[in-house]
Parts: C-alpha cells; structure tokens; sequence
C-alpha cells in the first residue's frame, strides 16, 4: 500500500482545531456512540406517553375530542407539522373532509333517539330508540347492524379508520362507541381494537418505526429531524433508521440493499460457471476442464471440443480432432464470456476490501477488553500521566472510521458501475470522479491501518516517554481519520451522490462521535399558560372565518434559544398502563 506520509504532515499541522476537538473531548471516557437529543426509544410505558403528545398539540389546537384529533393525525400519519401546513393553507373544513372528520354542532351523538321505536336502514327492522346509535356525520342505524359492522373491520385489519355504514358517507366513526358496542359481544376485539390504535402511532408514522432487533427487545425509535439517518437502540442494536438493515453509511439504502442481495445470491456463481466451465452439448451439464486437452469428455459420456463446444468423436491427435474444425472466430461468445469474466473479477475486487475491513473490523472490536486490561495496569503504575481516556478515544474512532471505510467499497462498486447510474455521467466525468474518490479512500485506508498497528503494540509495557509518544501519535491520527472520514462524506454527498439529475440517493451523515444513541423518553410536553409560541393567522376560505393557528416556538425540548417544551410530564401510573377509555383531560388531572 502507498505510502501517504506526505500527506498526512499537512493535516496534521493544518488541523490544529479538530486536535484541540479531540483533546477537550478526552472528559469523555466513553463515546463510541453519541448521545442526543434527536432521538428517543419509546418502550411499551412511553408509548401511550408520546402518542398523547401529538394528541395534546392538535386537540389544543383545533378544541377537538380526542378521537377526532387520532383520526386527522392517523389520515397524515401522525405528522402534526404537515397537518397545521395544510390547516394554514386550505382551512379547516378541507383538512377535516380529507381526513373523514365530521363535527356538527347540533347533533348530539351521546343521546339516543327519542321516538319509541325506528326502522333501521341496513336490517329494515324495527327496534327500540335506546338500540339505535348515531354517529357524528347524523346517521343512525341499530346497534346490532352496527356491532356486525365494527367486528367486520376490526377482523379484518382495517380498525384504524372504519367508516360509517351509510351510503357514499366517508365520516370516520367515534372510538368511544366502537369499543363500548364491541366489548359487549367480543371483549377481545375490543382489546385488539385498542392496541390498533395505540400502535398506529407506531405503524403509520415515518419518523417512528420499531427497533429490528432479534429477538425483538419491545423498543420503537423516534426520530425527530431526518429520516435518513442511523440511530442505535437502548438494547445496543445500531441500525439505519430508513431501511431498518444494520448501519451501512456511506452506502445509500437502494445500494447496500442491491449489494446483500448480490452477496446472498448465486448471481456470482453464475458468471463463474460462464467463465469457467462450457455445457455439455448432449445433457447441457457445466463441464470444467482439467487438463490441457482441447477434447473433453462428459460424465455421460458425450466427447466434445473444448474451443467451440461442439460435439465431437473421440478420435484425436494433439493438434486436431478427426472430423472437425472450429478455427473460427464467434464473437457474440467471445463478447458474452469476456464480459461475464470482467464482470467477476470487478465484483471481486470490491468485495474482497469490503470482507477484509470488515473482519478487520471484528477483529478490532475484540480488542476492547484487551485495550482495557492494558488502560488498568498504565493506571495502576506510579506515573504523572494519569488520564489514558485518549486510548478509548482512538479506539473507537478506529472502530467508525474502519466501518466507514468498509462500506465505501460497495458505495464505489454502484457508482462508477454501469447498474445504476449509466446514464448520469460520460466515461471521462466517471473515470475523473472515481480518481478523486480513491484517492480519498486510498488515503483514509493508510491512516487507518496506522492507527490500528498503534494498538496492536504492547504499550502497557512501555515507559513514560514511549507512553507520551504513543499519545501524541494516537491523537494525530485520529484527527487525521476524522478528517478524512468528513471530507470523503463530503465528496460523497455533494461532487457524486448530489450531482445526481435522474435518480435521488441519501445517505446517513458522519458523525465523528459515533451513531446516536437514542435515549428513552420519559416525559410529555408542557403546556404552560406562559409559554412562548408564535401565532399565525390564516383565512378560512370556505367558512369566510380566520383561523388562530398557535405553532410551538421550538420543537420539542426547551433548549438555549429559548425554545419552549410542550411535552407533557408522564404521569406515575404504577407500572400499569393508561386506559385508553378515559379522555386525556382526566389523566391529567389524575
């Protein structure tokens, strides 16, 4: 491997901020993964926690029951930003008719209907008033019609948004009345009715999504910014947050997705038969040579001509074959196997890098306790260095700029191929971006090999000027990797991935402290009477009215801008969980 010497003096004299990065990040003796405030694990407690949130903000916003507000947020899957964009922009008659909401003010749902008895419009019978039930949109049939009508949906998967039985009504039916008419008859549709619309949260949300974990540890992520991003999980599992497959940056998800695939399958065994081996002209069986003979014989004892693949005697000297020729050229063959033989050896090119980091990867991961016991015995010496937290340090930023690396080469294998992007750049513009991009890896390449062989050395044996050394030498290369790590990210996302005219790649950005760890959320937005929020007014259209549209001055956590929280605290519930038939107004005040 080329030698990068040159090279990497320049950075190191010209980074001398992102060297005092790394020294004040030294406090930190453990940061192999960022910890933030951009993610959150929601376990099975905090679910009903973070769904009341985004509750609270439209129920607030809009002076909504609780289900009317479920039912707008479950038709924009939960998410409340585009929710008040639409508000502000078509008002709130469109928004409630695209959602199916229907509210009218003189119809009240919770009585029964006054006349003695009444004919019902699905059954055609007469029943009682008190078995009739009326929804929101004015439509009333009998209670058994409708039990028969929710137990169906609710079966049948569709319990998030059921519909009102009447013809051409697309109002969305009240959840308190679904769940009180089926738990009489089938109390536990009831119950898988309730866990439908509590997982909804989950399952239809695109910044909330389950951890892929196996066994599954019970967790969701929410994520509160970009979906394209890698996150890890309270029980350790680092995954992508788009793809949910483990953490391949700087791969986009439609790559590393193309390139599991191309590794699983027997695509490669195929174009190694193709060059390798010539079917049998009788049973069609690959054959492969193993002698120098140009007549070879199959297992079912067809003889034919190697060079043509043609059926042949077996009558033959060393320079012919009796009764046949095939001195000439077939160049569709030619071109077909040339081709497969290329194809092969490119792929393995890369897959080779991409195998030999990764098991230097877990290699490396080994290490740590090793790296451990040997920070424990500098620790324990009479020594005036005390602080060895720059050991942990350059380890783990070994550990992501080794991974990193890794993955570039499936990244370079798609780019400068002929699969994806054929027709996005000339020959001459691929060969000069995939010079520029090697290099960059060729160079990350050299520096992480150097800081891997500084730990491979016996150091806990070393003296304290060797010790200094050592720590100098680490800290360089570290600042060096990190570098080298933004500024290949760099020329990913903006001179490849982002000069891109006909297709659309996104990628997970770098971090230099590692994938965030999601911490649990154990607290609802506040909603205070002094809070700071900016108020936007928007005319209603339809209604001729305006609209006081009330927007968060942040989003989410009170932070030194002074962005207001509106989470809400959780309540203490004794380790059980909320009853989904109380309104939200008596949580609060319980």
């Amino acid at each position: 491997m080329e030698d990068y010497g040159s090279s990497d003096e320049d950075i190191y004299s010209s980074d001398q901020e992102s060297y005092d990065g790394l020294e004040n990040e030294e406090a930190d003796s453990q940061w192999g993964s960022s910890t933030g405030n951009s993610c959150k694990v929601i376990t099975r407690e905090s679910l009903l926690v973070a769904q009341r949130e985004d509750l609270r903000r439209v129920m607030d916003l809009l002076s909504l029951r609780e289900h009317h507000a479920r039912t707008l947020l479950i038709h924009y899957r939960w998410d409340v930003e585009r929710l008040f964009a639409i508000l502000v922009e078509k008002g709130k008659t469109c928004l409630f008719a695209e959602a199916g909401v229907t509210i009218l003010e003189e119809v009240d749902v919770d009585s029964s209907v006054s006349s003695s008895t009444m004919m019902c419009g699905i059954c055609m019978e007469e029943v009682a008033g008190s078995e009739v039930t009326k929804m929101d949109c004015g439509h009333c049939f009998c209670n058994d019609c409708w039990t028969e009508h929710f137990i169906v949906k609710i079966k049948e998967g569709q319990s998030k948004r059921i519909r009102c039985m009447a013809h051409k009504c697309f109002a969305i039916c009240d959840e308190a009345v679904i769940r009180k008419l089926v738990s009489k008859r089938h109390p536990d549709l009831a119950e898988k009715f309730d866990r439908f619309l509590l997982e909804s949260y989950i399952e239809d949300n695109k910044m909330v999504k389950w951890c892929p974990s196996i066994p599954h540890c019970g967790n969701a992520i929410r994520v509160e910014t970009d979906e394209f991003c890698e996150v890890e999980c309270s029980c350790g599992l680092q995954f992508c947050f788009s793809c949910l497959s483990e953490a391949h940056s700087p791969c986009s998800c439609w790559m590393w997705e193309l390139w599991i695939k191309k590794c699983r399958d027997e695509s490669e065994t195929v174009n190694w038969i193709t060059v390798h081996t010539k079917p049998c002209p009788k049973c069609h069986k690959p054959v492969e040579k193993n002698g120098g003979c140009n007549l070879v014989s199959c297992i079912c004892g067809q003889a034919f001509c190697w060079l043509c693949g043609g059926a042949t005697g077996r009558d033959h000297t060393w320079s012919s074959i009796a009764g046949h020729s095939c001195g000439r050229y077939k160049e569709d063959q030619e071109k077909k196997s040339e081709r497969a033989k290329r194809d092969l050896y490119r792929y393995m090119h890369y897959h080779n890098r991409y195998k030999a980091h990764t098991d230097s990867f877990t290699q490396e991961s080994r290490l740590r306790e090793t790296i451990k016991e040997k920070v424990a015995i500098l620790e324990s010496r009479d020594s005036r260095l005390r602080d060895f937290s720059w050991v942990t340090n350059g380890l783990y930023r070994l550990f992501r700029s080794r991974r990193a690396l890794s993955f570039s080469y499936p990244f370079a294998f798609y780019m400068f191929g002929d699969d994806l992007f054929k027709d996005e750049m000339t020959n001459e513009e691929k060969e000069i971006k995939q010079h520029l991009f090697e290099d960059q890896q060729q160079q990350l390449e050299a520096n992480v090999e150097k800081l891997s062989k500084v730990f491979e050395d016996p150091f806990d044996g070393f003296e304290e000027t060797e010790i200094m050394d050592m720590r100098m030498q680490v800290l360089n290369l570290s600042v060096v990797t990190d570098t080298l790590c933004k500024k290949m990210y760099e020329c990913i996302e903006t001179d490849l991935l982002g000069a891109l005219q006909f297709s659309s790649h996104n990628i997970a950005p770098y971090q230099s402290k590692g994938i965030e760890r999601a911490t649990e959320l154990n607290g609802g937005r506040n909603t205070k009477a002094n809070n700071n929020i900016t108020c936007q007014k928007s005319h209603d259209q339809t209604n001729g009215g305006s609209i006081e549209l009330v927007h968060p001055s942040g989003c989410g956590t009170s932070d030194e801008s002074g962005c207001s929280s509106r989470k809400r605290t959780r309540k203490d519930s004794g380790g059980s969980f909320f009853d989904l038939n109380l309104p939200a107004e008596l949580i609060d005040r319980n």
